[in-house]
């Protein structure tokens, strides 16, 4: 039985990782043992990603890494795309990816050679370009934000990052008998009267 250690990735804490969860079920469908499942919030141009370094040194000779895309790996430029893949190849491990490396390129035990070193060859050229068009499409989406932020402060609709609700100072502001209105004016921050609702208070 062929052993599995899958990632999963998403950039943002809004994210949710469920979504990639049927990756174990086609994993075990396909006959492999799933040694761990690897979850993080993170940016795929994060290259300290603690999940991703834990399963890289769990990796043993002849494991299989899948993700859901190229992308859940990296995002990073394409050298050091190159660099984290060489250190999951180092390990004796393989990739799995859907659309690149499926599961039906794993190998039988007693491969044909030459088959073998051809879709070795394959692969590598289908990962390479994989990895850049990732990082391509990060960079056009950091591109396009940028230019919609340069766009929407021309017509002055653009009011910058939505700002961080300080829970402890909301507390200490209403336990000195401050109002609702009045502990908003001070934190700066119209979106705790939402909070305040959230967490049972009334607003009058």
């Amino acid at each position: 039985m062929k052993t599995a250690r899958i990632y999963q990735r998403v950039s943002t804490e809004n994210q949710e990782l469920e979504r990639q969860d049927s990756l174990v079920a086609l994993a075990k469908d396909q006959g492999f043992y799933i040694a761990g499942v690897y979850r993080e919030k993170a940016s795929g141009v994060d290259q300290n990603r603690p999940e991703l370094e834990k399963l890289i040194n769990d990796l043993q000779e002849g494991d299989y890494l899948i993700a859901e895309k190229i992308d859940r790996i990296s995002r990073l430029p394409l050298a050091h795309a190159e660099k984290l893949i060489e250190r999951i190849k180092s390990k004796g491990a393989k990739l799995l990816i859907p659309g690149i490396i499926d599961f039906s390129d794993v190998k039988p035990d007693n491969p044909d050679k030459i088959l073998e070193i051809v879709l070795d060859t394959m692969q590598t050229m289908l990962m390479k370009i994989a990895l850049q068009m990732a990082r391509d499409d990060y960079e056009t989406r950091r591109k396009r934000q940028k230019e919609g932020i340069e766009l929407a402060k021309k017509k002055g609709m653009y009011k910058g990052r939505k700002p961080i609700i300080d829970e402890n100072l909301i507390y200490e502001m209403l336990d000195k008998g401050f109002n609702i209105a009045r502990t908003a004016e001070i934190a700066k921050c119209s979106r705790v009267i939402k909070f305040l609702c959230k967490q049972g208070n009334t607003v009058a």
